[in-house]
């Protein structure tokens, strides 16, 4: 258990964050995600405050649907956090921020903290559906970015079909009350606890960002990859202006992916250079489970070529590591292979849980 935005949270559970990776991308695992907050935002001007605060534009979906998008800095257009909002009725709305930013969201779009209310489970993994199917039908059975209501043992849940695993599954909001027992439950089904190592691995062979490491202070969508988050048709929202003028003038850096020879990954800071001149720096990296090498995500100067295939060298610590741009994501969904040639589709990212995010 470690200390993780203000919660005590599962770094692993005994089979070890190895094994967690392993069963998520072969079978089906449970990640308790109570620590992301939900802020209910409703009545008659809900849809109009969330148009004008965030970025992505909600006329795209309707009731029933999720949609990922950022809250942005007002005078520069970084992200201040990246949410999923779960759009329950006309009129009712969970926005879902990162762990340490809730009281931030809640100032600007205003609405209940009703985070302490209930937990979340999120079930991922090929097998996901199947197995929670034998729990709660009617969780298993949403669509992917879809948003609906199921009942456990008497108590009215919440589930959405999205995630930061990039496999296919969904998470659930229960209410405090029966969480345990649902957890449980869950469990008993055949899936396997995974705790935040395997959470971190998981989403970054994804090739998803993470708040405070791809997003956050400076990190713009548009440097991120994630244009499609920006509501270009809408007529206003935070950090407008700010973005048109980067899009206009075109991103001084981009998201790039890099691959690495060797089980020592790259880690977060390290310099990243491309034919001998220095290019940028590792915001996440880790070794992958699946690829057997490190992997990293980095961002690197527009200036540079930096082109699937380029090849690059990573400093850490003294060392030299040869490197090379690849495409995202690493790892395709319900496959253990790795996918080459292809960007994420929007919905990939944090599909968002979760997540791009800091959870």
């Amino acid at each position: 258990m470690v200390g993780f935005g203000g919660w005590s949270m599962p770094l692993a559970y005994p089979a070890g964050t190895l094994a967690e990776h392993r069963a998520c991308r072969g079978a089906a695992v449970a990640f308790d995600v109570s620590h992301l907050g939900t802020v209910r935002v409703q009545g008659p001007d809900a849809f109009a405050r969330l148009q004008q605060q965030l970025s992505n534009d909600l006329r795209k979906i309707g009731p029933g649907r999720a949609q990922y998008t950022h809250l942005l800095d007002d005078s520069d257009g970084s992200v201040l956090d990246d949410i999923i909002v779960w759009w329950r009725d006309d009129d009712t709305f969970d926005v879902m921020p990162n762990a340490s930013n809730t009281a931030r969201v809640l100032d600007a779009v205003g609405g209940i903290d009703t985070t302490a209310q209930r937990a979340v489970v999120a079930v991922q993994g090929p097998d996901a559906r199947r197995r929670l199917a034998t729990v709660a039908p009617d969780a298993a059975a949403v669509s992917r970015f879809r948003v609906t209501s199921f009942t456990w043992r008497g108590a009215t849940c919440t589930v959405a079909g999205t995630g930061y695993t990039g496999e296919d599954g969904v998470e659930c909001a229960v209410p405090a009350e029966v969480a345990g027992s649902f957890w449980q439950a869950v469990l008993g089904a055949g899936v396997h606890p995974a705790g935040l190592g395997a959470r971190d691995t998981l989403r970054l062979e994804a090739g998803l960002p993470l708040h405070g490491h791809e997003l956050g202070p400076g990190i713009t969508p548009l440097q991120a990859g994630l244009g499609w988050v920006v509501g270009w048709d809408k007529p206003a929202f935070r950090g407008r202006h700010a973005l048109d003028a980067e899009r206009r003038r075109g991103p001084t850096r981009v998201l790039r992916g890099l691959t690495t020879a060797g089980r020592q990954p790259p880690r977060e800071g390290a310099e990243v250079y491309v034919t001998g001149q220095p290019a940028g720096t590792v915001t996440s990296g880790n070794f992958s489970p699946v690829l057997g090498c490190g992997i990293a995500l980095a961002l690197l100067s527009a200036a540079v070529s930096t082109e699937p295939g380029t090849g690059a060298e990573v400093r850490l610590r003294g060392r030299q590591l040869p490197a090379q741009v690849v495409a995202l994501p690493f790892v395709a969904a319900g496959t253990a292979a790795p996918r080459r040639g292809a960007a994420p589709s929007a919905e990939a990212h944090r599909d968002a849980t979760t997540p791009g995010r800091s959870d």
